[in-house]
């Protein structure tokens, strides 16, 4: 019996629409495949929606993506708009999608490929057989925290304030997604904080200590983030899943990508209590290469398949989309962000058409 899902495209800016086009027909070739139905609806957001609208997330495209079974976005942002006030700005948008649909959790894999080891920046002994899992916190913490803005002191001063703030059950909530994430894992939590010099990081150190209780079976560990950023990079194999807040996993995740060559290879997945979760690449818009047929699509197709199976249960779907991606590396193809020697050099839509390929074999 054929299954039917109503799927919301945000392409956004940049090398958006030329990666979104890619894993659309991904998914159209893995639907007949799987006895699977999309109904694929598009909405501006970004960039391309203050062109369109003034606001970097319209009203409708958030109802849009409320009213899907999941949603696919591409990337937003680009010079264009990077003078904008900041609650025009195409980040802002970024922020409400999250917002508006609930999104307090961020799932960053950071896996090396045996394809693309020798991509890495670091020596192959230190990022062979890494395989992180990063559990950000997404709607708490300094960039939601109040009060916030530019203030003028008593001397005229100008004054830049954020808040960093936590509330139990959000430490919670995110708490027990990071121990079950590392429950199907390798059982092993790090939990990253400042406890040493900051009050919210010492309640959140304490309730991820409270919540351990739940799952003796995880090892559980805590680790100051400057040090987690160290260690990231001296022995990054001792992590398999992190959790840590909101600005320090932007950070953390973002050097964790690093770790396995080009950021252009990472999916990842925003999720909530409820209703339709948000996959997207890690990697920025690129305006530099948009419009080139340079970009790499796969960390996009590879957020097709992570909202196969977190989003729709679908993880036969799921295999087979990560399982072509690694047949066209093994077959020498690669984008020029992932580029070496001997290989065979493809743009996004050739990328693409050898993923289908790979799929129809």
């Amino acid at each position: 019996m054929t299954q039917n899902y109503r799927i919301t495209l945000l392409p956004g800016d940049g090398i958006g629409p030329e990666i979104i086009a890619v894993a659309v027909d991904v998914l159209k070739l893995i639907a007949k495949q799987h006895d699977l139905n999309f109904e694929f609806q598009e909405a501006p957001i970004g960039g391309a929606a203050i062109d369109l609208t003034g606001n970097p997330l319209p009203e409708e495209t958030l109802q849009t993506c409320r009213n899907s079974d999941a949603v696919l976005l591409a990337a937003i942002g680009g010079y264009k708009w990077d003078n904008l006030p900041r609650h025009q700005r195409p980040e802002t948008g970024l922020l409400g999608l999250r917002a508006g649909l609930g999104l307090f959790a961020n799932l960053r894999p950071a896996k090396i490929l045996p394809q693309l080891i020798d991509a890495s920046s670091l020596k192959r002994e230190v990022v062979e057989g890494v395989d992180i899992m990063v559990v950000r916190e997404l709607t708490g913490g300094i960039y939601f925290g109040e009060p916030k803005g530019i203030f003028a002191t008593e001397t005229g001063e100008k004054r830049g304030v954020n808040t960093m703030a936590y509330t139990q059950s959000e430490i919670d909530r995110i708490g027990r997604v990071a121990f079950e994430t590392a429950r199907k894992r390798g059982s092993k939590l790090c939990s990253v904080d400042k406890a040493n010099v900051l009050e919210v990081s010492q309640l959140w150190r304490d309730r991820i200590i409270a919540l351990s209780a739940e799952y003796p079976d995880v090892e559980l560990s805590h680790i100051y983030v400057d040090n987690a950023a160290m260690q990231l990079v001296r022995w990054p194999k001792q992590f398999d899943t992190i959790v840590t807040g909101n600005l320090f996993g932007d950070i953390l995740s973002d050097a964790a990508a690093m770790l396995t060559g080009s950021i252009g290879m990472l999916p990842s997945a925003s999720l909530g209590a409820t209703g339709p979760g948000v996959y997207e690449p890690v990697h920025g818009s690129a305006p530099d290469i948009a419009g080139q047929d340079k970009a790499n699509p796969l960390a996009q197709v590879l957020s097709a398949a992570m909202m196969l199976r977190y989003g729709l249960d679908q993880p036969a779907a799921a295999e087979k989309i990560e399982q072509a991606v690694l047949k066209v590396l093994d077959q020498g193809y690669r984008t020029g962000d992932i580029m070496s020697e001997g290989m065979k050099p493809v743009g996004c839509r050739a990328m693409g058409d050898v993923l289908l390929q790979a799929l129809e074999q």
